[in-house]
């Protein structure tokens, strides 16, 4: 069993399954993947319930709201502005290249599904593995900063490590199944809230057995 595998396998053992990402359609997987950057989940689901609550939900309904009346919906998101123009730039780009149709989006495979979604001025290298992943259901994994934080702290990757490289840790070191990426992933959100927070605290967290040889590594003081 790799290490990868053994990080995931104790913390399935700890807390079972979390079926991440809550959401009702693809189309808002997308919508909370661009709304998430920045804040926290509690937020996004604030305005993912005013997009509901207005019946824009899909990318034309998106489209038809206009600027001012989108930042209004996003404005519990925090930095409204900004997230809704990435919102509608996104709409706008998947109306004109796609025809709104998020199926022929996701028609391609995970690799050039990835490099098409980070075209979109406004979406990063995590946002586009969330889309591609939840909302598409492709076998790419999403490494955020909790999971950078865990690797880091195990001796898995460096502190200094890129996106890339702790993305790669997964890709290279797990079957490439989107259920398993998916509930991976999850677990390590819930492991990075509750224990590998900024002050760690060990104790109790299902990982601590498999920290390396004289304990977590933290990162360095220059």
């Amino acid at each position: 069993m790799t290490r990868a595998r053994e990080l995931i396998a104790a913390l399935e053992r700890a807390w079972g399954p979390q079926r991440w990402w809550p959401a009702e359609t693809p189309f808002e997987v997308c919508c909370g993947a661009i709304l998430t950057q920045n804040t926290s989940w509690k937020n996004v689901e604030k305005a993912i319930a005013n997009l509901r609550a207005a019946g824009a939900l899909n990318c034309d309904a998106v489209l038809a709201c206009g600027t001012a009346r989108l930042e209004e919906l996003l404005r519990p998101a925090g930095t409204f502005r900004v997230k809704a123009k990435r919102l509608m730039r996104f709409c706008k780009w998947l109306h004109e290249e796609h025809g709104g149709d998020l199926d022929r989006l996701f028609a391609r495979g995970p690799d050039a599904l990835r490099d098409t979604l980070l075209e979109v001025p406004g979406i990063g290298p995590e946002t586009a593995d969330s889309i591609a992943l939840y909302a598409g259901g492709k076998a790419t994994f999403v490494a955020d900063a909790y999971t950078h934080r865990i690797l880091a702290r195990h001796g898995l990757v460096d502190w200094e490590s890129g996106y890339d490289d702790v993305r790669g840790f997964f890709m290279e070191h797990l079957e490439p199944d989107p259920a398993l990426f998916n509930e991976a992933h999850a677990l390590l959100v819930k492991a990075g809230k509750e224990h590998c927070k900024s002050k760690p605290a060990c104790d109790g967290c299902p990982l601590q057995p498999l920290l390396p040889e004289g304990g977590l590594r933290e990162r360095p003081q220059w």
